[in-house]
């Protein structure tokens, strides 16, 4: 990746960051890595935790941030988020998957927040807590 990209990539994760406190979330982990993925930023709100993919790209691109999020991606995050809940003992934590998408330009960024950004298809198995997808 060039220079330029990783800064825009920080950047969008700093606005991301910023963003989510002013909205009460808490932070309690960035670039996390695990179980062969990372997780761009973990939050709690209240009791739930919350697996924030953060996707930047500037304002005058041809796709959206959410685009880039596509099923083998997901794949990846459900599997670093397991390894979170698992190394942090918090399978029974309620817990979601959201998705921040910052577009950048020369006005500054543009924030967008979709929250249970994707469903998850997998059955539960016996040792997980009945709410838990995966």
């Amino acid at each position: 990746m060039s220079a330029r990209h990783l800064k825009t990539g920080r950047d969008g994760e700093e606005a991301a960051r910023a963003y989510l406190e002013s909205c009460g979330y808490v932070i309690v982990a960035r670039n996390w890595r695990g179980g062969g993925g990372e997780l761009d930023l973990v939050c709690r709100l209240g009791r739930e935790i919350i697996f924030v993919e953060v996707k930047t790209r500037a304002s005058s691109g041809r796709t959206l941030p959410i685009q880039a999020l596509t099923p083998a991606k997901q794949q990846r995050l459900i599997r670093a988020a397991s390894a979170y809940l698992s190394r942090n003992r918090l399978w029974e934590t309620p817990c979601r998957f959201d998705v921040i998408s910052v577009f950048s330009g020369p006005s500054g960024n543009q924030v967008e927040h979709c929250t249970n950004a994707f469903e998850l298809s997998n059955i539960v198995d016996s040792r997980h807590s009945s709410w838990q997808p995966w």
